[in-house]
Parts: C-alpha cells; structure tokens; sequence
C-alpha cells in the first residue's frame, strides 16, 4: 500500500495528479497484485526447498524493481511518453512488476499457515487475510503521514524495498540463497535511495514543487503546472509597478482593482504564490485578505524564495485561529472545510485552487458557491484552465448563471494542448467592462450545461 500511494505521488512532476492517474495506477497495482498471487499459487503448490527459495528471489526482485521506479518513470518520461496513453503505459511498465513481484509469497505463506495448524485451516486462512488487511493500513498510514512528508517520493521507494529485504530472514529452510545477490541488492537499494535524484526540488504528501528562476521573474511550479510567477522589482519602485508574472493574474487584479473599494476584504481560496492577495494589500494600505492554501509548504517555499511575496507574509501574515493581528490572514486547510466552518464576511472572493493542472472537484458544486453567497457580499471571481467551450467551463458558467445575475466571462491565448485560462466574474451587481484586457484575452461566451452538484460534480482531468 505504501508502495501504491507513493507511486500516485510520483507521477505527478510528470503527468499531473487526477482521478485518470490514481485510477491507472489503482488498477495497474492490483492488476499486479491478480497475477502475482495466481503465479505465487503455483509456486506454493512446488516442494517447499524450490518454494522457499522462488520466493525469497521475488522479494529480491520486489526490492530492485520498487527502488529503481522512480529512476524508471523518469526514463519514459524523457523518451517522449506523454498524454493520457502515455501515462497508462508507463504506469503499466514501471509499476506493474513490483507489483506482481511482492505479491507471489502470500499464497505460500497462507499454506504454511494452514498447515502448521491442522484442523484449524478456516482461522488460520483468516489470520493471515487478517493481517494482510492490517499490514495495508499500516502501509497507508505511513504513506500519507510519515514517509512522504518526511522523506520523499524517493526515498520512499527504497524503504518499500529495504522492507522487502528485510523478510529473507524470515524465510527459513529450503535451498540457501545466494548471499552474493542478496548483498548486491541490499547495496543497490540503499545508493538509489541515498543518491538517487529526488523526484521534487520540495515535497510534501500534497505538493511537488519547483523555484524556476528565470530572468526577472521567479516562477513556482507545483506537480509541472505552472502555479504562479513574480516579477522581481526593485523594492524602492512604487507598489503600483508590483509585478504580476501571469496573466491570468493581470486580468483578475484589473477585475478587482475596478470592482473594490479602498478598504476591501478579500477571501483568496488557493494561496498558490500569493501574488494576488500581496498586489492587493501593497496597492490599498487598508485593505486585508485571507488566503486559504491547504499545504503549508506551499507558504514555506513562498515565504523563502518569492521575494515581495515573501515579505508581505512576513511583515502582515497572521493566523486568524490564533489572532487577528495582521492584514493577511495564512489558513491551511482545505477550501471547501474553511468556506463550510467560518464566520467571517468578505466583500469578494477569489476560487483559485489547483491539484496539478485541474480544479478541485468539490470547490465547483452549487453547494460550494451557494455558500460563497452567505459569505460573500460582493463579486465572485474563478480561475480554471480548460479546453475551449470545456466541460469545466460549462458546469462553471452554469452554477454562476443559477446563483448570480451577472456573469462576466473571459479567456486566455491558447496552449499548445489546446487549453487556456477560463476567467469568471459573477455579481449581483452591474460590473463595467474592462477597457483594457491583458495581451492574449478575450471575452467569450459558454455553451449551456448542466451545473455541478456535491453528488454529480467534476471528475477532474490533468
């Protein structure tokens, strides 16, 4: 189990998190799983010397291929594996084996167990589904709430085959094992652990990310998305030249710097770089906002390598749990727990909040944003990215359309996988047309679609 939850972690940096990768590599790792057990059956039913010692060559096997996954993925990536077929066939070839590998001594040990207590197969078959049951939990447990956050994908991967190693001595009688192999995979797992390249520059169980320096700007990547992007400025330049490095972002601020007043409180769902929220307090001295960003380290890396954005949750952030002195109050939770739990009011809201390159599915329901409503007096605006006329756009467009009287809608330039940022502003109230768009956007209108609920809601792509 820990061995599946961080191979979902891992792919990330290439191919994005979503329900199409978590269900490949679900499917992958129990496909693994079938054909191992059947394969382990047949060995099980050998004499027990040839048993023993197949087995004790699978968990070697185990150890090599579970180690050198990361390492493996990394080469189908850069050998040109991309898209939705892409990630199914590297998925199947890197995880696929140590799948299969860890899985062929379990029938052998239900017999064994099964024949050291005779007249007692029923429990005896229980006890060890039982604690294969139990040795699941535990693996996941350690997955999502120590190896990961702690140590990293890579790392991980060499403890999963450290693991396996570790029950040879356990296999006794039959034919002895060849201690040359087994010290050279001992050697093998432990420097592809110790010295492989870490799949992320920093990790958490939630985030891969990267600090790309490019030129005047500093750019944070999460999961191979582009997450935001700061113009470094010369502090001493007016807070008005606060540069924003994505357009995306130019749009919204255009958005809010003519739809908000001077003393403004902004709810900013997805903390991402922070740019927005510190373009906002550093033009309106009165205005305060709170960002709610669900990974702590994403805070932390901003915090250390996004200079203005660095200083302005340096110098105003707070924690509104604890206190309420400062202007930009730093919430890590998920979005929808904070929208459903506070009290506070907030005069618009910024909904922009990524798991790789795709929405959360549920902070786009007509639930989500029929309490933005009770919270929220005045504009809505949304980022997404999607294809044109999209099926995100559309559920979008179409629970804005059922809750607000106005919908502004407005789009990107065009990736070259046919995507672009898809921008909404919804209001009560008349909101005035922008007399200057960033280079690249247009407004644009959205098909009629059916609107995202908590029970029929967004499947997610990457």
């Amino acid at each position: 189990m820990t061995y599946e939850i961080a191979a979902g972690r891992v792919l990330a940096p290439f191919f994005g998190t979503s329900l199409l990768t978590w269900t490949t590599v679900i499917a992958t790792v129990l496909g693994g799983f079938s054909l191992g057990s059947a394969l382990g059956g047949l060995i099980a039913e050998r004499p027990r010397a040839i048993a023993i010692r197949s087995v004790r060559n699978a968990l070697i096997a185990t150890a090599v291929l579970m180690a050198v996954s990361p390492t493996l993925l990394g080469a189908f990536h850069a050998s040109g594996a991309r898209g939705t077929w892409g990630m199914i066939v590297t998925v199947f070839f890197v995880f696929f084996p140590a799948s299969s590998a860890v899985t062929l001594p379990s029938p052998l040990l239900a017999k064994l167990a099964i024949e050291a207590r005779p007249g007692r197969e029923g429990s005896s078959l229980g006890i060890v589904m039982a604690a294969g049951s139990v040795g699941a939990i535990f693996g996941a447990i350690v997955a999502g709430f120590v190896a990961l956050p702690l140590i990293g994908s890579t790392l991980t991967f060499a403890a999963c085959g450290a693991a396996a190693l570790l029950c040879l001595p356990f296999l006794r009688g039959g034919e002895p094992g060849n201690k040359a192999i087994t010290a050279a995979a001992v050697v093998f797992v432990a420097f592809v652990g110790f010295a492989g390249t870490p799949a992320c520059q920093f990790e958490s169980g939630l985030s891969c990310l990267y600090i790309d320096k490019r030129g005047p700007e500093v750019r944070l990547v999460s999961d191979s998305t582009l997450q935001a992007s700061e113009r470094r400025v010369p502090a001493s330049q007016d807070d008005m030249t606060v540069g924003l490095g994505l357009s995306y972002t130019e749009w919204l601020w255009a958005r809010m710097d003519q739809d908000l007043g001077p003393n403004a409180t902004v709810l900013f769902v997805g903390g991402g770089g922070y740019t927005l929220p510190t373009k906002l307090l550093e033009s309106r001295p009165e205005a305060r906002a709170v960002a709610v960003e669900i990974d702590p380290l994403v805070t932390d890396v901003v915090r250390a390598h996004m200079p203005r954005a660095g200083a302005m949750i340096a110098r105003t952030g707070y924690d509104p749990f604890r206190d309420g002195e400062g202007r930009l109050g730093l919430v890590h939770q998920d979005g929808r727990v904070y929208l459903n739990e506070t009290r506070q009011k907030f005069d618009a809201v910024v909904m922009d909040a990524f798991s790789s390159g795709s929405v959360p599915a549920h902070l786009v329901t007509v639930e989500t944003f029929a309490r933005l409503r009770d919270i929220v007096e005045g504009p809505v605006y949304v980022n997404l990215i999607d294809t044109e006329d999209g099926p995100l756009a559309r559920g979008v467009h179409a629970i804005l359309r059922s809750l607000f009287a106005r919908v502004e809608i407005a789009e990107g330039a065009w990736s070259d996988r046919s995507r672009a940022n898809i921008l909404f502003a919804a209001s009560d109230k008349p909101l005035a047309p922008l007399d200057n768009l960033p280079e690249g956007y247009r407004t644009t209108q959205i098909s009629e679609a059916r609107a995202f609920t908590d029970d029929r809601g967004w499947v997610g792509h990457r």
